[in-house]
């Protein structure tokens, strides 16, 4: 509780009026100055009281290969050519005078390109007074009655302002016209010339409801910022001819309540227009101007010209200043007269002029930034960094933009053609500066007197007015004294009237006295009675006060008992906040750590189920593989047993032959070439027949062929003559596909036909299985492909019988069988993860044994 304390409560306040509800945006007005020529081009069009357009001018739809483009601007108020420097006022000037009046802040900037007519607008011409002496106008009108007298507000360098009571600011006035060159002006002093029109305002304004129970105190400074410095331009500065000095730069400071101000700089006390009016005339001498290629009398610098309304409340009596520091009230209005942006190809500018416009357009520069990145704030929700220390002018001001005042801007553009990407650029800074919301200022303390007290001393006290004092009416009810000149020494009535009338005198005198001692007895019963009756009241009150300082004393010893409990409840979510911190903390550790297991627990079951599939494909490969090794060997046994049988039948027949036909012929044994010829089935049978049928060709058994199945081979598909041929019983062979024929059967054939990259025509058998659907119709799910491939022999090398002819036993002879020689079938499994996989089914040469 004790650092809030320590904070002022103006911060306080400013705090809670940064809410959304409490915030108003910066308020934006246009003013269109009139076309310096009546045959120039104009770019910018008013369309109403809020909307200007700007279109393209001709030469620059030349350049820009013939785009035209219309962009209209809205504005708080766009004021025309024909606008009077009064109704500018009214609308713009007025509010923030009246808010100056009642304690609160303003600032109003002209901001437009060189030569729009922001000066102008500002300080005004001879006839036309401009913005700010109609300002000093209004403030002197309405408060001209109520000044304090000079010196009894006092400023001091840090911001604020001392009271000195009457006698002092008495000995300081004197202190100060005795001066031989006294700084401050006087209101006895004759107007100059130069400037009398300008102050010269016709129209009286004056501000509503102002407080008639406060003393006031105007103090101006006018200020101007070149080059990033910042220069006072009411200094007096003494002048040397032998080594002239220089002008010193000013510091920015920030005081107690954390508002900007110049360090060190003049302020001057006013008690009228003309006097004010006097003091800027004096610093606008100063103020640096140039000839430039777009303005004669360019501002190269930015100005600021700041009034400062000093309030202080009049004590219990009405007569004099309350002597409390704390009570003053100090609000002030800022008027900124920035320089012209423009770019160095059009002013031609070099040299200082060059650097002068660079400064310019870098301040210029930086209060767009801050206006872009406050209205990103405000919009977006972010705590962007607003960079009011990139420039004097922002840093200055940041306080306004921050929530201490109302913040108006007046856009001033010159309509002319060649103006026109100055002014776009104008355009679009005025465009994001309405965007931007500054907090509403608060509403000052009441110091809690009485109102009323300064008119009601005035009826109590003395002569209000030209009224007669009670002495001369005293001396006007006495008879007239007689003439006393005696032109005759035997003269007997003179002395007799003037013996008379001292007499008559007299006794009125007496009468008077009697009357007058009457009176002051009944006033003192009056004064004893009401000096009871106050004494009455002061007991009731201090009676009444006491009751209320033991009900204060009750609050404050419960305020303790909240506060002590507050700071135990604090504590205690103190301890909370960090417990949940730590079970926060572990929480997120505790899932993190199961985010892991659950990832490691999920690449283990993954590479499980790959490890398992590929041990499942090796399985299947190393089973298939033996089996089809075993029927291999179980052939090659067979036809080695079949062999060795035949050669048994020869002998024997060849024994018996001998046995029964001595002289017949040994028959011959079949030559390999006449094998190779036939091409013979391998059989079970003991030995070839030569007189045998031919051999029926063989089918190979589909893996499926228990089930029914539906048999498609398109019309299309062209007979090849491979001895293997895919047979399924029990197939209903259809051409086209039908749903009577899947209806019947489990399984499903196509029988297609490409041509391959070598020539040879490829059968695929795409099988699949037949699903009755919840409609009562059927659909195929493809589960395998067989492939049969017809290859030429032509590249094996081959044994002719009359290069190699057998041997005598013909046991150890080379032989290919027919699989080989004729067919080769590649089957790829569905679904596999390796890709495609074939598998050879044809025997490979073996030599006999």
């Amino acid at each position: 509780m004790k650092p809030a304390r320590t904070k002022t409560p103006r911060k306080l306040l400013v705090k809670k009026g940064s809410q959304t509800s409490l915030k108003d945006p910066v308020g934006v007005y246009c003013r269109v100055r009139p076309l310096s020529l009546p045959d120039q081009e104009c770019c910018i069009e008013v369309i109403n009281n809020t909307t200007v357009q700007l279109h393209t001018p001709e030469g620059y739809r030349l350049n820009r290969n013939g785009d035209y483009k219309e962009t209209q601007y809205s504005f708080k108020q766009v004021f025309g050519i024909h606008t009077t420097q009064k109704e500018l006022f009214d609308v713009v000037a007025n509010p923030l005078v009246d808010d100056l009046i009642h304690g609160k802040n303003g600032l109003l900037f002209t901001y437009g390109v060189t030569g729009s007519g922001k000066t102008h607008t500002m300080t005004g011409s001879p006839g036309e007074g401009g913005l700010l002496p109609r300002c000093l106008d209004m403030i002197f009108n309405s408060i001209g009655s109520f000044q304090a007298k000079r010196y009894v507000f006092k400023s001091n360098d840090r911001n604020s302002m001392d009271i000195q009571c009457e006698v002092d600011a008495l000995l300081e006035r004197q202190k100060r016209e005795a001066m031989p060159n006294p700084k401050t002006p006087s209101s006895k002093r004759q107007i100059d010339p130069e400037f009398a029109d300008m102050i010269n305002v016709q129209e009286f304004c004056k501000a509503e409801e102002v407080d008639e129970d406060s003393v006031y105190g105007v103090f101006v400074s006018y200020i101007e910022i070149y080059n990033n410095y910042i220069y006072d331009l009411l200094e007096e500065v003494p002048f040397d001819p032998i080594k002239p000095k220089p002008p010193q730069s000013k510091l920015l400071r920030e005081d107690k309540n954390h508002n900007m101000y110049v360090a060190g700089c003049t302020e001057v006390e006013v008690k009228s227009t003309e006097e004010a009016f006097e003091v800027f005339w004096r610093g606008q001498k100063k103020r640096r101007i140039a000839n430039t290629h777009l303005n004669r009398e360019s501002s190269r610098s930015h100005s600021v010209f700041n009034i400062k309304l000093v309030q202080a409340p009049l004590d219990a009596d009405g007569d004099n200043v309350l002597q409390e520091k704390e009570q003053i009230t100090i609000s002030q209005l800022s008027l900124v007269d920035l320089a012209g942006s423009e770019r160095t190809n059009r002013t031609k500018a070099e040299g200082n002029r060059l650097r002068e416009a660079g400064n310019i357009n870098q301040s210029l520069m930086t209060l767009r930034t801050c206006m872009e990145v406050l209205r990103e704030n405000q919009m977006y929700g972010t705590n962007k960094m607003v960079p009011y220390r990139d420039s004097k002018l922002t840093h200055l001001f940041k306080n306004y933009f921050d929530g201490e005042g109302k913040v108006r801007m007046i856009v001033c553009v010159n309509p002319k053609a060649e103006d026109y990407e100055e002014s776009l650029q104008v355009m679009r800074f005025a465009e994001v500066t309405q965007e931007v919301e500054v907090a509403r200022p608060v509403d000052k303390a009441i110091c809690g007197l009485t109102p009323g007290r300064r008119y009601r001393n005035q009826a109590r006290g003395g002569p209000v007015g030209d009224e007669p004092l009670v002495t001369e009416v005293v001396l006007q009810s006495f008879p007239p004294l007689p003439s006393c000149e005696l032109l005759d020494i035997n003269d007997e009535q003179t002395l007799p009237r003037l013996i008379e009338a001292l007499e008559k005198r007299h006794y009125l005198r007496q009468m008077m006295i009697e009357e007058f001692h009457k009176q002051s007895i009944t006033f003192k019963a009056l004064l004893q009675e009401f000096d009871s009756a106050v004494l009455n009241k002061e007991n009731y009150i201090q009676g009444k006060l006491n009751e209320k300082e033991k009900v204060i004393t009750g609050q404050k010893l419960e305020i303790e008992r909240l506060e002590k409990k507050n700071k135990t409840l604090e504590y205690k979510i103190e301890i909370l906040e960090k417990t949940t911190t730590i079970y926060e903390e572990d929480k997120r550790t505790l899932q993190q750590e199961l985010e892991t297991q659950n990832q490691k627990l999920q690449r283990q079951f993954s590479d499980k189920r790959r490890l398992e599939a590929r041990l499942q494909g090796m399985v299947t490969e190393t089973t298939m593989k033996w089996e089809k090794e075993c029927e291999r060997r179980v052939a090659a046994k067979q036809l080695e047993m079949q062999n060795k049988l035949w050669v048994k039948d020869e002998k024997l027949k060849q024994l018996k032959a001998i046995v029964t036909e001595p002289k017949a012929e040994k028959p011959e044994r079949p030559s390999r070439e006449r094998d190779r010829e036939k091409v013979t089935q391998r059989a079970v049978s003991p030995s070839p027949v030569p007189n045998a049928p031919p051999i029926r060709l063989r089918h190979r058994r589909s893996r499926s062929a228990g089930d029914r199945w539906v048999d498609h081979k398109p019309a299309s598909n062209v007979q090849t003559e491979t001895v293997m041929q895919p047979h399924v019983p029990h197939a209903i062979t259809v051409s086209v596909a039908n749903e009577k024929a899947l209806a019947k059967c489990e399984k499903y054939m196509l029988t297609h036909q490409e041509l391959a990259s070598d020539g040879e025509i490829e059968t695929k058998l795409i099988k699949g299985d037949v699903f009755k659907t919840r409609g009562g119709g059927q659909s195929v799910q493809f589960t395998d492909i067989e492939t049969l491939k017809q290859e030429s022999p032509t590249g094996r090398k081959r044994r002719s019988p009359t290069a190699a002819p057998a041997p005598p036993d013909g046991t150890e002879s080379e032989w290919t069988d027919v699989e080989t020689r004729c067919s080769v079938a590649v089957e790829m499994r569905a679904g596999s993860q390796l890709g495609p996989g074939y598998q050879h089914h044809a025997q490979p040469k073996r030599k006999k044994p």
